[in-house]
């Protein structure tokens, strides 16, 4: 069980870290009133719309709706979690990182996992020197042979396995590490009383993290050994699912409109040495979920770049489900001649991926639906219609839409109305609520939240106004709010909750946004006109949860016989009367 901060020591670290401050190191500000404006860093934007409010500890945008505390935006300008952005805060304030409660217990403790951490450095060191030496001159030739040059092998720490089967174990033993660790972190294998490499006869591929952290090591076989590729296990502190190659590397690169997901680590290597920004590759998995929510921190839209063979391509249609799952814009990069992305950059070179157009997902599935049916026959078109009608039932934009289904006309001879029925549409009006993409201007849309225009005119005002602090203790509660929703950001603000602190604590975007968008609205009115404002807020809320148990009760009455139903009547009388009196100023 994970181990966090203490909640004190995260409060005063919020207090400490002036928001203007740590948002200026990255974007330029200028103070207009009590906030101060900027152009966004999470979208392209000409016109200033990225707010700062140091009152409230918080930054607003107005065209993508990114927002939260200053802990939110180190997460996201530096592409890290969490506890590594409060690490970094603390670090920048010279401030004393805590002892971590217990929330849940770490299976490992810190020092034991520090202590695989060097293991891993110290082995990746060593096995970069070995690259150099006369007997691995074979692994070097490989490298070379694959068009790789020194600059891209040192960018990588590329490195050979010694040629003693035992040589990385006797070597960090060397260095002080036990057997234990070494086979804890995935360095050596113990079998039959023996310890001994788990890497031998191998070019090696050093997995680093975000942190600059060696996790692991990956290794291409080189002469008869088997398997061709193999990876570092799960470790304490490495698992295969939760990373990408090349982390280190993405995290240094800002600005980032897409990333390249490709399946090698070579093809990685490869696309960097000829200049390619943002590329990266899943560890010998299949792409997880847990992947794909790292991607979206570094980028809007991930092109998926896998091999031509068919494996390859059935991996991006499953690629391209987990993108939709996560709700991450995906596009694919389709080879000609069945090249993998390492071949193709050597045969056409960095200005041939330039030139690549990436295919949108529907349009990459329609055409691998074609590539299994049979369009010359009646039978086969009508396989192929149905097929990519499922696909086509998730596109959102009409006008995208209107292009797939002109493409499907005419390869099927199926008429317009008769493909959209077959979609589930009677129209082009997307039926379903847009998809919406973290890092691009948007518009916010409000969650229906089940009250007319009045209750939630009403509500925003109030949370408004607890968040610019403006509203006298006691005068209002969370009760007085219908809305879960908004309910529990009154709670929050009540409690004595920032609102950075509050968006903070938010994982959802969306809500995050609506939060934002509510929160960081200002008042000019003076304290009497508040006063008046508060008041009429309170007594239209009032009136509204009136008039939600009279309907309640006049749908129970219908169902009622007797007494119980005069009982009824008679409260739905009181509740009107009560009704009347709420709607009424003081």
């Amino acid at each position: 069980m994970a181990l966090r901060f203490p909640q004190a020591w995260l409060d005063e670290l919020r207090e400490r870290a002036d928001i203007v401050e740590v948002v200026s190191r990255y974007v330029t500000l200028n103070q207009k009133g009590g906030r101060y404006w900027g152009l966004c860093p999470f979208h392209g934007e000409k016109t200033a719309s990225f707010t700062v409010n140091p009152q409230r500890q918080m930054y607003y945008c107005f065209g993508c709706h990114a927002s939260g505390s200053a802990i939110n935006f180190v997460m996201e300008m530096e592409h890290l979690e969490f506890r590594e952005a409060v690490t970094l805060l603390a670090q920048q304030l010279h401030m004393e990182l805590p002892q971590m409660v217990a929330g849940r217990e770490d299976t490992v403790s810190r020092s034991a996992k520090e202590r695989l951490y060097e293991a891993n450095r110290q082995c990746a060191r060593f096995f970069h020197a070995q690259l150099w030496k006369k007997e691995n001159a074979n692994v070097l030739s490989y490298l070379y042979g694959r068009g790789l040059d020194d600059g891209a092998i040192r960018i990588f720490g590329l490195g050979s396995t010694p040629a003693r089967g035992d040589g990385a174990t006797q070597a960090l033993r060397e260095m002080g590490f036990t057997d234990d660790e070494l086979v804890s972190a995935g360095i050596s294998v113990r079998r039959e009383g023996r310890v001994y490499d788990m890497f031998r006869q191998r070019a090696i591929f050093p997995i680093i993290d975000a942190q600059g952290r060696v996790l692991g090591f990956g290794g291409r076989a080189l002469g008869e050994a088997k398997p061709k590729y193999l990876n570092t296990g799960d470790t304490p502190v490495f698992n295969k699912r939760q990373g990408v190659f090349a982390a280190n590397l993405l995290k240094k690169q800002r600005g980032l409109k897409r990333v390249i997901l490709v399946e090698g680590y070579m093809d990685v290597v490869a696309l960097v040495q000829a200049g390619v920004p943002g590329v990266c590759a899943t560890l010998g998995t299949a792409l997880t979920l847990e992947q794909a929510r790292l991607l979206k921190r570094y980028a809007p839209e991930i092109w998926v770049a896998y091999d031509g063979d068919a494996a390859g391509q059935h991996a991006i249609l499953r690629a391209l489900d987990i993108f939709d799952e996560e709700g991450v814009r995906a596009r694919v990069l389709d080879f000609p001649g069945g090249m993998d992305p390492d071949e193709y950059v050597r045969a056409y070179g960095p200005q041939g991926m330039e030139q690549l157009t990436p295919m949108e997902a529907p349009a990459y599935r329609m055409k691998q639906e074609m590539a299994g049916h049979d369009l010359t026959s009646q039978e086969g078109r009508t396989a192929y219609a149905i097929a990519c009608a499922k696909h086509l039932a998730k596109v959102k934009e009409p006008v995208e839409l209107e292009n797939y289904l002109q493409q499907l006309m005419v390869a099927t001879g199926f008429t317009r109305e008769v493909l959209l029925a077959q979609i589930g549409r009677t129209e082009l009006i997307p039926q379903q609520k847009r998809s919406v993409y973290r890092h691009a201007a948007r518009p916010l849309e409000e969650k229906n939240d089940g009250v007319d225009f009045e209750t939630s005119a009403a509500e925003k005002k109030l949370i408004a106004l607890l968040a610019e602090g403006r509203v006298e203790a006691g005068a209002v509660s969370e009760e007085d709010f219908i809305t879960p929703e908004r309910r529990e950001l009154a709670r929050k603000l009540l409690s004595g909750m920032s609102p950075g602190a509050i968006l903070e604590e938010m994982e959802d975007d969306e809500a995050r946004a609506r939060a934002a968008s509510i929160m960081q609205r200002e008042s000019d009115a003076d304290a009497e006109q508040e006063l008046r404002m508060v008041g009429d807020c309170l007594r239209v809320l009032s009136r509204k949860r009136i008039e939600q148990k009279i309907a309640e009760l006049t749908q129970q009455a219908a169902g009622l016989k007797g007494e119980e139903k005069r009982k009824a009547l008679l409260r739905i009388q009181e509740l009107t009367r009560e009704r009347q009196t709420a709607g009424r100023k003081e």
